[in-house]
């Protein structure tokens, strides 16, 4: 059995390929986004700002915008002659010795080269009596420096900058950044087209009737399209397939006419009934099968080949509900950014921290074991973790009760109450 960052890293090195050779980025089909909609696809070319930011020399105060050349000792006097406010710059000249009322985000006249805070004039003592329509005079109370509290023209963003570059994964800040520069619309590669296919014939799709006590509902096929629904995929459902090898590769063989990625649930073990494995090799290839971890052994990473251009890409997944998760968080999910050509600072971190172990734990040395559990904090913030007595791939309930994996590592046995153990906590309850 191949060791699961074994099995990782041989993946990323296939997608490497495939991104490269087998279906290049620099060939993929690319479509154009309303920014609004754009979140988590991908960028297919550079975006550059169309303007400096900030476009002009903008006061970060309220105060008062002074001309060059003016004393600015305290005790200096300014005569104010104007006001300019964020939206209606102030338009005159001004001379030495004068400013102008100027208000955060206005515009700084070209003549002045220093913002004076209104609390370092006399302005809090004479705002009563000021008939603002004339000009009138103010005294610093404090100095001042040239340039104090000016937000400089492009001290951010240069005209013609890249602000964000092909393989970024929008975000909401990345849109915020892309409204503020105007821009309305983006390009981004055309979402991968993901099959999804369930074998067995004990199950029922939700929604249908349950007709014998032989009969399950068919979790896992929710259950992906859930987990995947924040990729910047297409999902196509090719249903149920019975245990029959030749209609498993009908299935299979349709589904590969059509998708970039095909993921099964259950028929890769080495049942009388498991027909996948068998099909996967007869239309493709095999890289990799079972991998040294638990719940998920039975695993299979492959392709499928058979007179196509390019190769699909394959993962059989265990039909166990909780060894179709674990599969899909550490291997499908990273595997499927990958392939979607987000760069790799922009593909999803797995989040793990460390915690105290509040129990005893029971475990066989050779596989990696993720545990369901349940993380806390304790009253002085540390973490804190319990996993639950039971874990048999089965039992689904305790899945949802869990909000996190305890990680225990391949060589380990059982392990003992306030051991710090490696948590990875459920994406869904931080994303």
């Amino acid at each position: 059995m191949i060791t699961m960052e074994a099995l990782q890293s041989a993946i990323k090195q296939r997608i490497d390929t495939y991104n490269t050779n087998d279906h290049p980025l620099n060939k993929r089909a690319v479509a154009i986004y309303d920014l609004i909609d754009s979140r988590n696809h991908i960028l297919a070319e550079d975006i550059v700002s169309p303007f400096d930011v900030p476009r002009q020399n903008l006061s970060a105060m309220d105060g008062y915008a002074i001309a060059q050349g003016s004393t600015l000792a305290k005790d200096s006097t300014i005569e104010i002659i104007g006001e300019s406010q964020a939206g209606s710059a102030y338009t005159g000249k001004l001379t030495e010795g004068q400013g102008v009322r100027i208000f955060t985000g206005a515009v700084v006249p070209n003549s002045c080269d220093t913002v004076i805070m209104q609390e370092n004039t006399n302005f809090s003592e004479i705002r009563e009596t000021l008939d603002k329509s004339q000009p009138y005079t103010i005294t610093l109370t404090q100095s001042a420096q040239p340039d104090n509290n000016i937000r400089k023209q492009g001290e951010e963003i240069k005209s013609g900058e890249a602000v964000l570059t092909v393989g970024k994964r929008l975000n909401p800040a990345d849109i915020s950044l892309l409204a503020n520069l105007g821009i309305s619309q983006v390009k981004m590669f055309k979402p991968l087209t993901v099959g999804l296919l369930a074998t067995g014939d004990e199950l029922v799709a939700v929604g249908h009737a349950l007709e014998s006590l032989a009969q399950i509902y068919n979790s896992n096929t929710p259950t992906l399209k859930s987990l995947l629904s924040d990729l910047p995929i297409d999902i196509r459902d090719y249903g149920i397939v019975p245990d029959n090898l030749e209609q498993t590769t009908a299935a299979v063989h349709e589904a590969m006419q059509d998708c970039d990625v095909l993921v099964s649930t259950a028929g890769v073990s080495v049942g009388d009934y498991d027909f996948l494995t068998t099909v996967i090799e007869t239309l493709g290839q095999i890289n990799h099968y079972k991998v040294a971890m638990k719940p998920g052994k039975p695993f299979v990473f492959g392709e499928l080949n058979k007179g196509l251009a390019k190769p699909v890409l394959y993962f059989g997944l265990p039909g166990n509900p909780l060894s179709t998760v674990v599969g899909a968080l550490q291997f499908v999910i990273p595997a499927l950014w990958q392939m979607s050509g987000a760069s790799l600072a922009e593909q999803p971190m797995q989040l793990s921290v460390k915690a105290t172990l509040t129990n005893d734990v029971r475990k066989m040395a050779g596989r990696k074991d993720f545990q369901r559990g349940f993380l806390s904090q304790n009253e002085v913030g540390s973490y804190q973790v319990e996993c639950f007595s039971s874990q048999q791939s089965h039992r689904i309930k305790q899945l949802s009760r869990a909000n996190c994996f305890v990680v225990l590592d391949k060589d380990s046995g059982n392990v003992s109450a306030n051991t710090m153990v490696t948590v990875q906590p459920f994406p869904w309850l931080y994303a």
